[in-house]
């Protein structure tokens, strides 16, 4: 396990914390539940970066997918909830 500062990974790593912190500052203002599904989906991004920046993307292959999954689930999600104003 080594650390690889790919510069696409960590500008991705960034920028899914920067989208999170603004899906808790619109759900804290808001109280929508929307941009929190948007902000843990980007969470789970992070998440899944983080891994690959680790160099263990092909042991954990099955969580990333898994991880991934959920994600883009709840960006679906929050989509259609706004949408469609559920």
């Amino acid at each position: 396990m080594t650390f690889t500062l790919d510069p696409i990974y960590l500008t991705n790593f960034v920028l899914c914390i920067v989208i999170l912190v603004l899906g808790c500052v619109g759900y804290a203002r808001s109280e929508d539940k929307s941009p929190l599904f948007i902000g843990i989906a980007f969470a789970l991004f992070a998440a899944s970066h983080m891994v690959t920046l680790w160099g263990l993307q092909a042991t954990l292959t099955t969580f990333l997918i898994v991880i991934r999954v959920i994600a883009y689930a709840l960006v679906a999600v929050a989509v259609y909830r706004l949408a469609f104003n559920r």
